[in-house]
């Protein structure tokens, strides 16, 4: 029995289109050259999209957090010292009746998007407070991602 024909067709209607059906290797390194080339292109700028996204939250988590410093401010009548700091937000510091809080979630909500606490300076440069992130790197000034962001 012919292999052909068990499968619906003999030798003599198998196509030359049947023959060279598939992919060459060389389609297949065209393709993937063009894949590597829209990946260098996107990543670039999708990682740049990423940098802008984490700076736009701090500043968004820090306006939150300004808030509720404020809270604090009416049922307590001042600020937390740098000493107290922020946790002053989510514990009630002993001998103080007033304390209404937590005026924040958890801890968690105190801390950057690189997972660093956030930086209270009180009192503040213009104002009675500052709030302050350092930034991907940690470290005081850098400019784009690793910008320090104050409010």
């Amino acid at each position: 029995m012919n292999f052909r024909v068990i499968f619906g067709r003999s030798k003599a209607q198998t196509s030359r289109r049947d023959l060279e059906a598939g992919v060459s290797l060389l389609e297949m390194m065209v393709v993937l050259g063009i894949m590597a080339l829209v990946v260098g292109l996107v990543a670039p700028r999708a990682m740049d999209y990423f940098g802008r996204a984490k700076s736009q939250t701090a500043e968004i988590q820090m306006q939150q957090i300004k808030s509720a410093l404020r809270l604090l401010y009416i049922d307590i009548g001042r600020y937390p010292t740098e000493s107290e700091g922020l946790l002053m937000l989510v514990e009630a510091p002993p001998a103080l009746p007033d304390w209404q809080g937590p005026y924040v979630d958890d801890a968690a909500g105190l801390r950057d998007p690189w997972g660093r606490l956030y930086i209270l300076r009180s009192p503040g440069t213009n104002g009675p407070f500052d709030l302050v992130t350092l930034g991907r790197d940690g470290q005081p000034g850098g400019t784009r991602e690793d910008a320090d962001i104050s409010l």
